[in-house]
C-alpha cells in the first residue's frame, strides 16, 4: 500500500526480547507493536499516564471523562515475517470503518529497512461508560476529527 494522504505512519520499536526462536518478531509481541502504534497515533486512553507529547489525532483527548476506550476485536494477518531489527518498525495506520458506537482502525507493519509489507491488521475499538458498562457514541466532533484519516480496510 503506498502512503497516502488519509494514513498516520507511525514508528514503533522492535525489542530484542520480541523475537521468537526463528529470529521473528513473535506473533503475540505484534499485537503489542499494534498498541503501541495506535497510542503514539491517537494519544493514550483518558486517565491513563502523565502528560507527554500531542499525537497527529488526538482521538483520546476527545472522549468523556469516566469513559474507556476497549478493543472488542483483533484481524490479523502475517503477509512476511517481522524479522527483529534495532530500528523501529514502520506502521501506518488509519481509521476504515466509523460506525455508530465503534471504530475500525487499519494497520499495515512494513520491514523498516525493506519496505516489505510484513503484517495487515484491524481493530475494532468501542468506547464504554465506565460505570455502567454502556457504549457510548461516536460524536459529531469525533467525526470531523477522523475524517481526513479514514480510508478503506487493509482487508478490503
Amino acid at each position: 500500500m503506498e502512503t497516502s494522504a488519509h494514513v498516520i505512519r507511525v514508528r514503533v520499536p522492535m525489542r530484542w526480547s520480541d523475537m521468537d526462536a526463528y529470529g521473528h518478531i513473535n506473533n503475540v509481541e505484534v499485537i503489542r507493536m499494534l498498541e503501541e502504534a495506535r497510542i503514539l497515533a491517537f494519544g493514550p486512553p483518558g486517565g491513563t499516564g502523565a502528560p507527554g507529547t500531542e499525537p497527529p489525532v488526538p482521538l483520546f483527548n476527545t472522549v468523556p471523562p469516566n469513559t474507556q476506550s476497549l478493543v472488542s476485536e483483533h484481524r490479523v494477518k502475517y503477509l512476511a515475517p517481522l524479522e527483529y531489527r534495532n530500528v523501529p518498525a514502520d506502521v501506518d495506520i488509519w481509521f476504515s470503518s466509523v460506525k455508530g458506537a465503534s471504530l475500525a482502525i487499519s494497520y499495515l507493519v512494513l520491514d523498516p529497512v525493506t519496505n516489505k509489507p510484513c503484517v495487515k491488521a484491524e481493530t475494532m475499538l468501542a468506547f464504554v461508560d465506565a460505570t455502567s458498562g454502556a457504549l457510548q457514541r461516536v460524536s459529531a466532533a469525533q467525526r470531523e476529527l477522523l475524517g481526513r484519516y479514514t480510508g478503506p480496510s487493509v482487508f478490503a
